[in-house]
């Protein structure tokens, strides 16, 4: 199970109770294809960076969910389908654990390196580095 993050944008000639069963529908599909919702988030009404079709704003809304690649399939097909879903995207997010995990064991790998009495990189001797030779052609 990989996370997700789905934006839509829901069209402002929608009411308020409206749009908030198309979310509610639409967040029902992760649990019944077996994902897990993290996080959802309501913007509200905002101003949209240029107009999509007749409308310079819109309903954003965003969902942070795990699971498997067919809910992000099931919910283009379910936007494609709605008038009142002006746009949307999903994006893939990778998980924080893995640069975490990097790093430390980025870290662990130094500390060993160093409680071994393996010296960092070795500088010049005499502390100034020798100048470098022209080669001629």
């Amino acid at each position: 199970m990989r996370l997700y993050e789905t934006g839509f944008l829901i069209s402002p000639n929608v009411t308020e109770e409206e749009a908030d069963i198309l979310i509610q529908q639409m967040a029902d599909i992760v649990t019944q294809k077996n994902g897990k919702m993290a996080k959802l988030e309501k913007w509200g009404k905002r101003r949209m960076a240029y107009q999509i079709g007749k409308f310079g704003e819109a309903y954003y809304v965003f969902f942070h969910y795990d699971g498997g690649p067919d809910i992000p399939l099931e919910f283009g097909r379910r936007f494609r389908q709605m008038d009142t879903i002006l746009r949307y995207l999903t994006l893939v997010k990778e998980t924080q654990q893995n640069v975490r995990k990097k790093k430390k064991a980025a870290d662990r790998r130094r500390a060993k390196e160093t409680a071994a009495g393996e010296p960092p990189e070795p500088a010049a001797e005499g502390g100034t580095p020798e100048p470098r030779k022209r080669e001629e052609a």
